[in-house]
C-alpha cells in the first residue's frame, strides 16, 4: 500500500487523473444512489423507515410488486437464456445453412429500445391487434397479453441477444476436440453434449441468468407499456414519485429493487465470472466440427427458423404499423406518421441527436482512461474505483433517474430541467459497457510497452495520449458506438429528468402510446432504429479506417 502510495505522488499527472475520476465517480454515481438510500430512511431528516416497516409486515402494494418482478426477472432469465444458448449452439457447433442470418436476427433487438416490442406485442397480440382478430373472427377465441404473459414474451425477445452473446464465445471457446474423442468412443451425440457440451457451457449458462435476471429486474419500458394490473417496482416507484409525490415511497421502492439487482450484479461478477472449465491449451488441435447428424440438424434448423420468424414479425409489425393511417380502425397505407414524426418530433430527435452527440465521446474517453487505470496502474483505492465505474451497470435506470432527481434538485449543485443533467444520466449510465471493452483490448497489449515508455521519462498523460490511447483505439470507437447507440434507446433513466424544453424521442414514443395513438409510436420506432443502424453502420466503417490506419503504420 505505501509503495503504491508514493508511485501515485510521485507522478502528478496520475495522481490528478486518480482524484478526479474519484471525485466523479463519488458525485456522480455514489452520491445520488446515497440520496435515494436517505430519502427512503430518513424522509423529513429524521430515521423513519416507515415504508420498509409496511414492506417486511406484507403490506400487498409494497410485496405484490417486489413478488412480480422476481417472477418476471426468474422466467425471463430461464427463457431468455435458452432461447440464447439455442441460437448460440446452432451457429457455433453445428453445420446448419444460414448461420450468418441467424446470428444477424439474434442481435436485431439490441438496435432498438426494449419497449418496442411491448408496442409490437400489441399490434400482434392486443385487443386490436392483428393475430387476435383473426383468432377472435375464425375461433372465437380470446385471450389478455397484458400482465405476466406480455412481460415475459416481450422481455424475452428482448434480452435474449445478452445470452446468445454471452454463451456464443463460450460455446466457440469449447475445444471440438473433446467432443470429438466422446464420439470416438462411442458416445452418442446426446451423451456428448449432456456430459462434455452442457458442463463446460455452465458458467457461461450461470453468467447469461443472472445477467438477464438483472436486466430483466430493472426494465421499465415493457412494464410502463404492457403490465396492465401486474405492476412491478420499476413502474410502481416512477407512479410513486410523478404521480402520487411520495418521495419516500418511491425511494424505498428503489432500495428494495436494488438489493436483488445488486446481488445478481455481485454474483455475475465474482463469483460466476472467476469459474471456468479451461479447454483450450498451448497444444494446437486439429480436431473440426463433424457434420451434424440429419435428426439433430434439421430441428434445430427448424426451431431457430421458427424463432428467428417471430423476432421478424415483431419487428416487421412495428414497421407496418407504421404506414397504418389509424390502428385498429383505419389499415389503410399512409405516410402521414413520418410526417408527424419529423414535424411535431423533430426537436426531440434532434435533442437526442443532440445530447448523445456530447455524452458519447466524453463517456467513451473517461470509460477507457477509467479501464486503463484499473487494469494498468496500481494504486490505493483501485479496486473501489473498479467496483463504483461498475455500479450502475447493476443499478436500474429508474433508480439513477430518481437518484439525480434527488441530488441534483437544489443548490449548489441544480440540474435539474437542463441539458447538463441528461447527459451526465447518458455518461454515467452507459459508461460499464466502455470501460469492459477497454480493459478487455487492454489485456491484449503488452504492459512493458507502457513501463519502456516511463522508463524513458514520459508521464501518465503522455504515455496514456501517445502510446495506449492509439492502441486500443477500436476498442474507444466500438465503446462509443454502443454508448451512442444506448443514449437514442435509453428510457428508464432519462424519464425521470426530462423537461419540457429537453425532450428526447424514445419519451415521445412513450407518450404516444400513453394516448393510444399506436402508428404513430410505431413511426417513432421505426425512426429510432433506422438512427442506431446508421449509427452501426459508421461504426464498421470508423474501425475499418483506423485499423487499416495501424496495419498501414506496421507495415
Amino acid at each position: 500500500m505505501r509503495n503504491e502510495l508514493r508511485r501515485l505522488v510521485r507522478d502528478p499527472g496520475l495522481f490528478v487523473v486518480v482524484v478526479l475520476v474519484f471525485a466523479s465517480l463519488g458525485l456522480f454515481i455514489a452520491f445520488p444512489l446515497g440520496r435515494v438510500l436517505q430519502t427512503s430512511l430518513f424522509p423529513r431528516g429524521v430515521f423513519a423507515p416507515t415504508y420498509f416497516k409496511y414492506f417486511l409486515e406484507g403490506r400487498p402494494y409494497l410485496l405484490r410488486p417486489f413478488l412480480n418482478s422476481l417472477t418476471v426477472g426468474t422466467l425471463v432469465a430461464l427463457a431468455g437464456t435458452m432461447v440464447g444458448f439455442i441460437f448460440a449452439y446452432v451457429v457455433t457447433r453445428t453445420d446448419v445453412p444460414g448461420k450468418a442470418v441467424f446470428r444477424w436476427i439474434a442481435t436485431l433487438p439490441i438496435i432498438s429500445p426494449p419497449f418496442l416490442l411491448a408496442l409490437s406485442a400489441i399490434l400482434l397480440l392486443g385487443r386490436h391487434g392483428i393475430i387476435t382478430r383473426f383468432v377472435q373472427a375464425n375461433w372465437g377465441f380470446t385471450w389478455n397479453i397484458y400482465g405476466l404473459p406480455g412481460l415475459v414474451l416481450t422481455e424475452t425477445l428482448a434480452y435474449f441477444p445478452l445470452a446468445f452473446m454471452t454463451l456464443e464465445g463460450v460455446l466457440a471457446g469449447i475445444d471440438p476436440a473433446l467432443e470429438e474423442s466422446a464420439l470416438d468412443l462411442g458416445a452418442s451425440k446426446l451423451r456428448t453434449f449432456t456430459r462434455i457440451t452442457l458442463p463446460l457451457a455452465t458458467p457461461g449458462l450461470a453468467a447469461a441468468i443472472l445477467l438477464l435476471l438483472i436486466r430483466s429486474l430493472e426494465d421499465f419500458g415493457n412494464p410502463i407499456v404492457i403490465q396492465g394490473r401486474f405492476p412491478v417496482l420499476t413502474v410502481q416507484a416512477y407512479l410513486a414519485i410523478t404521480g402520487m409525490y411520495n418521495l419516500p415511497l418511491g425511494a424505498t421502492l428503489c432500495v428494495i429493487l436494488l438489493i436483488p439487482t445488486v446481488v445478481a450484479f455481485i454474483l455475475q461478477r465474482y463469483w460466476v465470472t472467476r469459474r471456468s472449465y479451461v479447454t483450450v491449451t498451448g497444444r494446437p488441435s486439429t480436431a473440426g466440427l463433424r457434420s451434424t447428424e440429419p435428426w439433430i440438424k434439421w430441428p434445430l434448423f427448424g426451431v431457430v427458423c421458427l424463432l428467428s420468424t417471430i423476432v421478424v414479425l415483431f419487428y416487421g409489425m412495428v414497421f407496418y404499423g407504421a404506414f397504418t393511417k389509424l390502428w385498429g380502425v383505419n389499415y389503410s397505407l399512409t405516410l402521414e406518421n413520418f410526417a408527424y414524426v419529423f414535424s411535431t418530433g423533430a426537436t426531440y430527435l434532434t435533442n437526442t441527436l443532440k445530447l448523445a452527440g456530447i455524452a458519447t465521446p466524453l463517456g467513451g474517453i473517461l470509460g477507457v482512461l477509467i479501464a486503463y487505470l484499473v487494469s494498468r496502474k496500481r494504486f490505493p483505492g483501485r479496486a473501489t474505483m473498479d467496483f463504483l465505474s461498475m455500479m450502475n451497470f447493476a443499478v436500474p435506470g429508474i433508480i439513477v433517474g430518481i437518484g439525480y432527481i434527488l441530488a441534483f434538485n437544489t443548490p449548489p449543485i441544480q440540474l435539474t430541467g437542463t441539458a447538463a443533467i441528461i447527459v451526465l444520466v447518458f455518461i454515467f449510465q452507459r459508461m460499464p459497457v466502455g470501460i469492459r471493452e477497454g480493459i478487455a483490448m487492454l489485456q491484449q497489449v503488452d504492459p512493458t510497452i507502457d513501463e519502456a515508455a516511463a522508463d524513458l521519462g514520459a508521464g501518465f498523460f503522455r504515455t496514456f495520449r501517445r502510446i495506449t490511447l492509439p492502441l486500443i483505439a477500436p476498442a474507444v470507437v466500438a465503446g462509443m458506438a454502443y454508448m451512442f447507440s444506448a443514449c437514442i434507446t435509453s428510457i428508464s433513466a432519462v424519464i425521470m429528468v426530462v423537461s419540457a424544453r429537453w425532450q428526447l424521442i424514445t419519451v415521445a414514443l412513450l407518450h404516444e402510446v400513453d394516448n393510444a395513438d399506436l402508428s404513430q409510436a410505431a413511426a417513432y420506432g421505426v425512426v429510432i432504429v433506422v438512427v442506431v443502424m446508421l449509427a452501426i453502420f459508421l461504426l464498421d466503417f470508423l474501425v475499418g479506417r483506423v485499423l487499416l490506419r495501424r496495419g498501414k503504420h506496421a507495415r
